[in-house]
C-alpha cells in the first residue's frame, strides 16, 4: 500500500513540474505545490499512511484543478514548449505501446546509422468481433530520446533520411504500408554527402509515388527536417503538436535582425501566435487531415489511454485511404470515420491491387494540388478566365491528337516499316521501296535529324546593357589578393565581361532581367500566370508592407516568373526565382506558378528550365503554408519526370534551404555557376545549430560538385551556349522536338 503511494507521489512531483516547465513559475501557486510534494517526498517514511493517503488526494485535486486552467489559457509558444518537453511521448514510446510487436532496424539505440531517425517492422494487430487480423507495417520516425544527446533531439542527417529511404523502399517491395512519425525540430544542417538538401529532396521525390499507403503523424514537424518523411496519404498531427516553416525563435531572431544572442521573450511568443503552427491552425489551413486528441497540457510518456487512441486513429487512417482505392467501400468507409474504440465492426484487406496502386498514387497527387489553393489570389478578370481556361483545353486537345494520335500513327508505321525495310533487304527490296516511296510522299521525307534545323544565332540575342554598367569607376575582385586580380572597369566588367572577372572568373551578381535579355532569343519571351500575386494568408503583422514594397520595388506580383522561351529555336517554359523580389522566397503564389509551368511544359511536351537567380528558401510570413509547396512542387517535379520530361536547374548567386530541398534539388540535371553559394543552410544557422563554424569555402558550387549535388560548373559567359547544348543532347524521346 505504502509503495504504491510512493509511486504516486513521484508522478504527483513529475505533473507538478510539468506544469510548471510549461505554463512558467508563476502560474497560480505552481512553486509552492511543487515544494510542498517534494518535502512529503523526500520524507515519505516518517509520515503516517493516513495523512499520505489525504495528502495525495488533495495534491491530485489541486493538480487537476490546474491542468483544467492551464489548458483554458494554453497559447502556441506554450504548445511548442510541450512538444520539447523532456516528459513528452516519443516514437520509442509509440513502438512500446501503440504497436503488438516490432524489430528495429539499422540500428538499436547509439549504434546507429542515424540514432535521430528509427526504423522498425511493426505488427498492428486488429480485433472484429471475436476474430483477430493481423497488419505488418513499416514504421519510420524521428527519435528525440529522454536526454539522450546522441538523438540530436530529432534533428536526422542526411544518411538518417537516406536510411528512411532505403526503408520506405523496403516497404513498397513488400507492399505494406508506412507509417511515418514526425518529431523533429528541423534537419541536421551538414552538407556532408548525400547532403541535407539533396537527400530530403530525393525523399520528397520517392514519395511522390510510393506503391504503398502511407500515413503521417506529427508531434514537432519543424520545416524540410519534417518534409524529409512527411509527405503521405493520410496526415494526422497531435493536438499539442505543431508544425510550423521555423521555430518561434528562429522568426523572432529574423524579424528583430538579430545574429548573436537570443530574442525577447514577448517576441519569440508573438511570432509563435503569428506562424499559426498548432493543429486546429493546421487543420484549418488543410495542411493536415485529423487530430488527435491529447490529455489535458498534453500526452506524456505514460499516458496509455493515449496511446490506445493512436492506434485506433493510425488503423483507421490506413483503412480510410485503402478504401478511397475501392470500388465497394461505401459501408466501411462510413463505419471507418465512427470508429472510436479497439473493437472493430469491420475489415479491411490492406493489400492492393496493381489498379488500386494507380489509384492510391492519383489521389496522392490530387491531394496535395489542391492544398493551398484557398489561400492563391489571382488578379484576374472573368474574362480572363474564362480564355485561360478555353486556351488549356485547346492545347490539351491539340496534344492529344497531334502526340497520341498523329505522331504515333506516324512512328508505329514508320518503325513497322524500317523493320520491313531491314528484313528485306535482300529478297524483298522491290516490294518495300514502292511502299516507302508512298509514305514519303504523304508524310514528307526528312533528310536528318531533326534537331539539326536548331542553331544558336548571334542575331536572335537582343543588345541589353546592364544599368551597373553605367558608372564609369573601376572596382576591385574579391579575389584579387589571391590571383593578382587587376582592378575592373565596370563599364567592361558588366558589359562586354558579363560580370565576370577575365583573370580569376569570379562572377559578380547580375540584375535578374540580363538573363531574361542575354540567354533567350530574341523576341521569344512570353510570361504567363502574371496575375497570380503573393498575399499574407496568416496576417502576419507587417508582411503586407513588405509584400507592397516588393511589388513597387519590381514591377512583379511574387518572387518567382513563369514564361515560355526559345534558345536557337527550341521552345521551353521556364521559370526563374528573381532576388529582388522578397530574396526569391517561395511562398503560396510561387509554388503554384511553379506547379502550373510546369504542367504546361507536361502537356506540351516542352524543356523546363528553372533558373535560380537567388532563393533565401520558404518564405517564413506564410508559416506551414509555405513549407506544403516543397511536396507539392516536388510531386509536380516527379510527374513531369515521368512522363519524359527535361528538368533544368541552374543555380546562381545564393540558394538555399526548402526549394534546394525540394522541387529544385530534385531535378535530374543540376549546374550552378562558379560563384554560387548552395547548401541547405548558411554558416549562422550551422553555427546556432551544431556549435561549429564552417569554412568560407563550404557552399561553394566547387564543393556542391565534390559532393554530387549537381553536375556541373558553368561560366555566365557561356550560358545561353551551355543550355543550348544541354536541349540538344539530354531527354528522352518524349520532347516535342525529338518526334
Amino acid at each position: 500500500m505504502k509503495i504504491e503511494l510512493y509511486k504516486t507521489l513521484k508522478n504527483l512531483l513529475e505533473t507538478a513540474t510539468y506544469i510548471r516547465d510549461i505554463k512558467g513559475e508563476d502560474f497560480f501557486e505552481i512553486t509552492s505545490l511543487i515544494n510542498k510534494i517534494s518535502e512529503v517526498y523526500d520524507n515519505f517514511y516518517q509520515y503516517e499512511p493516513s495523512y499520505l493517503e489525504d495528502f495525495v488526494k488533495k495534491t491530485k485535486e489541486q493538480l487537476d484543478i490546474l491542468l483544467e486552467q492551464g489548458e483554458k489559457t494554453l497559447t502556441p509558444y506554450e504548445i511548442v514548449k510541450i512538444t520539447r518537453h523532456h516528459q513528452r511521448f516519443t516514437l520509442q514510446d509509440i513502438l512500446e505501446n501503440v504497436y503488438d510487436s516490432y524489430m528495429e532496424l539499422g540500428g538499436e539505440g547509439e549504434i546507429n546509422i542515424d540514432p535521430a531517425i528509427v526504423c522498425a517492422k511493426a505488427m498492428l494487430v486488429r480485433k472484429v468481433g471475436d476474430e483477430i487480423f493481423f497488419h505488418q507495417v513499416m514504421v519510420i520516425g524521428h527519435e528525440k530520446g529522454h536526454g539522450e544527446e546522441f538523438r540530436e533531439g530529432g534533428s536526422a542527417k542526411p544518411w538518417g533520411n537516406e536510411k528512411a529511404l532505403r526503408y520506405m523502399k523496403m516497404a513498397e517491395t513488400e507492399g505494406i504500408p508506412i507509417h511515418f512519425f514526425i518529431f523533429t525540430p528541423g534537419a541536421y544542417p551538414i552538407e556532408d554527402y548525400p547532403g541535407a538538401a539533396q537527400q530530403i529532396a530525393k525523399n520528397l521525390y520517392h514519395m511522390a509515388k510510393l506503391r504503398v499507403p502511407i500515413i503521417s503523424f506529427i508531434s514537432e514537424g519543424g520545416s524540410g527536417g519534417a518534409e524529409a518523411i512527411g509527405l503521405a496519404d493520410m496526415r494526422l498531427m497531435a493536438e499539442k503538436g505543431y508544425y510550423s516553416v521555423i521555430s518561434p525563435e528562429g522568426a523572432a531572431a529574423i524579424e528583430a535582425k538579430i545574429s548573436d544572442g537570443r530574442p525577447p521573450r514577448e517576441l519569440v511568443e508573438k511570432c509563435a501566435k503569428a506562424l499559426k503552427l498548432t493543429a486546429k491552425d493546421n487543420l484549418k489551413f488543410g495542411n493536415i487531415d485529423r487530430i488527435v486528441p491529447e490529455p489535458l497540457l498534453g500526452a506524456r510518456r505514460k499516458d496509455y489511454e493515449f496511446f490506445k487512441r493512436l492506434k485506433i486513429e493510425l488503423i483507421r487512417a490506413t483503412d480510410e485511404v485503402i478504401l478511397q482505392t475501392r470500388s465497394i467501400k461505401f459501408l466501411r468507409k462510413y463505419a471507418a470515420s465512427k470508429q472510436e474504440t479497439e473493437n472493430f465492426k469491420y475489415y479491411v484487406n490492406w493489400d492492393l491491387d496493381e489498379d488500386e496502386i494507380e489509384i492510391l498514387i492519383e489521389n496522392r497527387y490530387k491531394k496535395y494540388r489542391k492544398m493551398t489553393q484557398w489561400a492563391i489570389h489571382e488578379n484576374k478578370t472573368l474574362f480572363k478566365s474564362f480564355f485561360d481556361l478555353g486556351h488549356t483545353i485547346s492545347i490539351k486537345l491539340k496534344n492529344e491528337i497531334n502526340y497520341k494520335i498523329l505522331k504515333q500513327g506516324q512512328k508505329t508505321f514508320k518503325k513497322f516499316l524500317n523493320e520491313l525495310t531491314s528484313e528485306s533487304t535482300l529478297l524483298l527490296k522491290p516490294v518495300s521501296d514502292p511502299i516507302k516511296t508512298v509514305y514519303n510522299l504523304i508524310v514528307g521525307k526528312k533528310t536528318g535529324a531533326k534537331l539539326v534545323t536548331h542553331s544558336l544565332q548571334d542575331d536572335d540575342i537582343p543588345t541589353y546593357i546592364s544599368p551597373l554598367a553605367l558608372e564609369d569607376k573601376t572596382i576591385t575582385c574579391p579575389q584579387s589578393e589571391k590571383y593578382s586580380c587587376p582592378d575592373l572597369w565596370v563599364p567592361d566588367l558588366y558589359g562586354e565581361f558579363c560580370g565576370v572577372c577575365p583573370n580569376c572568373g569570379y562572377h559578380f551578381p547580375l540584375e535578374y532581367k540580363w538573363y531574361l535579355n542575354n540567354i533567350f532569343d530574341k523576341n521569344s519571351i512570353r510570361t504567363f500566370n502574371d496575375e497570380i500575386a503573393s498575399t499574407n494568408p496568416l496576417e502576419f503583422e507587417g508582411y503586407a508592407e513588405k509584400l507592397k514594397a516588393a511589388r513597387e520595388k519590381t514591377g512583379l506580383n511574387s518572387s518567382l516568373i513563369s514564361f515560355e522561351a526559345k534558345i536557337g529555336g527550341i521552345s521551353l517554359i521556364a521559370v526563374m526565382l528573381i532576388a529582388e523580389f522578397r530574396q526569391g522566397t517561395v511562398g503560396v503564389a510561387e509554388g503554384e506558378k511553379f506547379i502550373r509551368a510546369i504542367e504546361l511544359a507536361k502537356l506540351t511536351r516542352r524543356p523546363f528550365l528553372a533558373l535560380v537567380h537567388t532563393t533565401g528558401g520558404i518564405r517564413i510570413h506564410e508559416g506551414t503554408l509555405g513549407v506544403v509547396q516543397m511536396p507539392r512542387c516536388t510531386m509536380a517535379v516527379r510527374d513531369y519526370v515521368d512522363e519524359g520530361g527535361l528538368y533544368i536547374v541552374v543555380y546562381d548567386n545564393n540558394s538555399y534551404a526548402g526549394p534546394v530541398a525540394s522541387f529544385l534539388g530534385s531535378a535530374p540535371y543540376q549546374f550552378a555557376l562558379k560563384s554560387t553559394r548552395l547548401g541547405f543552410a548558411g554558416p549562422r544557422v550551422i553555427k546556432e545549430t551544431t556549435g561549429q563554424d564552417v569554412p568560407p569555402d563550404y557552399h561553394s558550387a566547387e564543393n556542391a560538385l565534390k559532393r554530387g549535388h549537381i553536375q556541373g560548373i558553368w561560366d555566365r559567359r557561356e550560358l545561353r551556349k551551355k543550355l543550348f547544348t544541354a536541349l540538344l543532347t539530354m531527354g528522352g524521346k518524349n520532347l516535342y522536338y525529338r518526334w
